[in-house]
This record gives structure tokens, C-alpha cells and sequence, in this order.
């Protein structure tokens, strides 16, 4: 297989007037794809997550060049190599190194990358299943094993808190702690996703609106055995509050706001970890690791349910949409792919 003359391609272009930038499908010569490594993949697969919603959208400063293809994941099949480590034909994975940001995404037919920012594909996983996880997915079993390593295990008999649980984060975390055994409380702006996250795994539902108006000074009863937070803002401040002694809150996220206030009685008086959870560019070992307990842990229930299969032209609205809370679970992009059976 070699890339052809020309190939699709999802631009982003910032409009000669300083206004935002425009997201649009166009077909682009092999010359135009930069070369940003070593090895040349052709992509079958890529997702939507929130830093590409706010790319292709404009509304938050991600990209840091023009023109840029946006998708900070992909999976596709090696093309070319000058890497000993991948040959043609390989199935690989790549996720964050500011893909989508700093250097050319996932989104078009074609990718130029670094040859240490791909995996092999893990076992008990494929190309589909591995996008269909990804960074989401990574993020989720990264907060996972963060908590692990402090302590965190199922015998406690209490329930660990997922935040944003419909959203593709909360959605994989609820899943793979079910999987491990771990009872778990989803909370929850959206009233209507009540079912949908019990099938994931919740053993409960909180709403958030309810679960915020309760709360009541710096420390509440200890109720949480481990919180996975993707909100931020005053949801993880009353999170903290909530925690049992010598528990931990992995923070991922700040769909909600960016700042948060607390007091520090949670870490003094409980004994309280706050562990802060970034994928992009953490190291390849533990991604590695994270990966592989993916492919042990992968939830089968329930992953046709959580994503949903798209083209790249539809990525634009499907990335407005996520910003508008109108999107639960992952969002697909198939690119080269033709497979939709998850369960494989």
C-alpha cells in the first residue's frame, strides 16, 4: 500500500479577520502533510474529545498553528517506517503529544508521527476497539490505577464517585471500576441518563444539582472510597469534602471550571490525596500499563451504547454538540474503517 497523491483531510484555518477558527473537509496533495516523524500511518480511526470539540469549534485556544488537522487520538496501519521498532503493516495506536494542538491529528486519511509516540495495538484489543477507548478510555484507567496505588480496593464496601459520568471519561470509568468489582455512584446533570449509567455499572445516580445544594460546610460524613473528578470547579470542592480518611480524588478534568475552592481540613484532618491525572504526555511505560488493563478490563457490555460512529464531515457539528452537552459516551470518527461491530 502507498499513500496516494491525494487525500481527505479535516482543516482547521484561522479566517484573515481574527475571528474564529474554520473547520472544513478538503482534499490536500501528499506534499502538504508535513513530516513529523518517522513513521507514515494510513488512519481507519479517530475520535472526538473535548480539546478537539474546542478546536474545530474555535471557542478555546488549542491549536497553536495554522493550518492544523485537528484529533489528538488515531489507530491506523504503518505505511511507511524508517523506525526499526514498526514496520508496514502495523496496527498502532496514538494518543496525545499534542496531536490535533501542536502537530497534525488523527482526522484526515493520513498521519506523519514520531515513532515514540505510537503503541502497538494491545492485546485483546483492535484498531476500532482501541479508538473506541481512547484517550477517554486512557484517562479513565490512568485515574483508576492512580487510586489503586493509594489504596483503593473493593473490599471497603463503599461506593467511588465518578463525576461527569456520561460523559466519555465517566462513562469508561464507570465501566472498567464495575468490571474490578468496585460499587460506584455516578453523578449526574442529566436526569435522563439515569438508565443508561445504571447498564454501565452505577450501582447509584446522583443528580448534581441535588448533590450541590445538600452540602454544608468544609467537611460532610465520609462517604466516598475514591472519586474519579472531571468537572472541577465547585463539584470537586464538594467532592473533597466528601471523602474517607485516607482516600484519593483523581483529577482529569474541568468541564465545569478550571479553579476550585477548598479549605484543607479534607488533607489534614482525612488524610485526603488530591492526584492529578494527565495523559497526553505521560510517560510510554505507563501508558503501557494503563493500555494493557484496558485490554483485560474491557467492558463488552455496554461499549456499543457508550460510542457512536461518525464521519469526518460530520465532525464540526458533532463537536458543537459535545460542547453543548448535547453528546453522552465517545464519538467515533471512522476515517478508512469499515468495521462497526465493537465486540469482536
Amino acid at each position: 500500500m502507498s499513500i496516494p497523491d491525494h487525500f481527505r483531510a479535516l482543516i482547521i484555518s484561522k479566517p484573515k479577520d481574527g475571528g474564529h477558527a474554520i473547520a472544513k473537509l478538503a482534499t490536500i496533495s501528499r506534499e502538504s502533510l508535513p513530516v513529523q516523524g518517522e513513521v507514515l500511518i494510513q488512519v481507519f480511526y479517530s475520535s472526538l474529545n473535548w480539546k478537539d470539540a474546542l478546536a474545530v469549534t474555535g471557542r478555546g485556544k488549542i491549536v497553536r498553528s495554522f493550518p492544523m488537522v485537528p484529533g489528538i487520538d488515531l489507530a491506523g496501519i504503518v505505511v511507511e517506517s524508517s523506525d526499526s521498532r514498526f514496520k508496514r503493516g502495523d496496527p498502532v495506536i496514538a494518543t496525545g503529544w499534542g496531536l490535533g494542538e501542536r502537530h497534525w491529528g488523527g482526522m484526515a486519511e493520513y498521519a506523519s508521527v514520531k515513532a515514540e509516540w505510537l503503541l502497538p495495538v494491545p492485546s485483546g484489543l483492535s484498531l476500532l476497539t482501541c479508538m473506541a477507548f481512547g484517550t477517554a478510555g486512557l484517562t479513565a484507567m490512568l485515574s483508576i490505577l492512580a487510586l489503586e496505588e493509594f489504596g483503593m480496593t473493593p473490599e471497603s464496601g463503599r461506593e467511588v464517585l465518578v463525576t461527569g459520568a456520561s460523559g466519555g471519561v465517566g462513562s469508561f470509568a464507570i465501566a472498567f471500576l464495575h468490571r474490578r468489582g468496585y460499587k460506584i455512584a455516578a453523578l449526574s446533570h442529566r436526569k435522563h441518563n439515569h438508565d443508561y449509567l445504571v447498564n454501565l455499572g452505577a450501582d447509584s445516580v446522583i443528580d448534581l444539582s441535588e448533590f450541590l445544594a445538600t452540602l454544608r460546610g468544609p467537611l460532610q460524613t465520609e462517604r466516598w472510597a475514591g472519586a474519579i473528578d472531571n468537572l472541577g470547579g465547585d463539584v470537586l470542592s464538594a467532592v473533597l469534602s466528601g471523602m474517607t480518611y485516607r482516600s484519593g480524588v483523581a483529577c482529569c478534568g474541568l468541564v465545569r471550571a478550571s479553579e476550585f475552592s477548598a479549605t484543607v481540613f479534607p488533607f489534614i484532618l482525612r488524610g485526603v490525596r488530591l492526584i492529578g491525572i494527565e495523559s497526553a504526555f505521560c510517560p510510554l511505560e505507563e501508558r503501557q500499563r494503563a493500555w494493557e488493563e484496558i485490554g483485560k478490563t474491557r467492558p463488552l457490555k455496554g461499549l456499543e451504547e457508550i460510542t457512536g460512529f461518525y464521519s469526518l464531515e460530520e465532525v464540526p457539528d458533532l463537536a458543537r454538540a459535545l460542547l453543548d452537552g448535547k453528546l453522552r459516551g465517545r464519538s467515533l470518527i471512522t476515517i478508512a474503517g469499515l468495521e462497526k461491530a465493537l465486540v469482536q
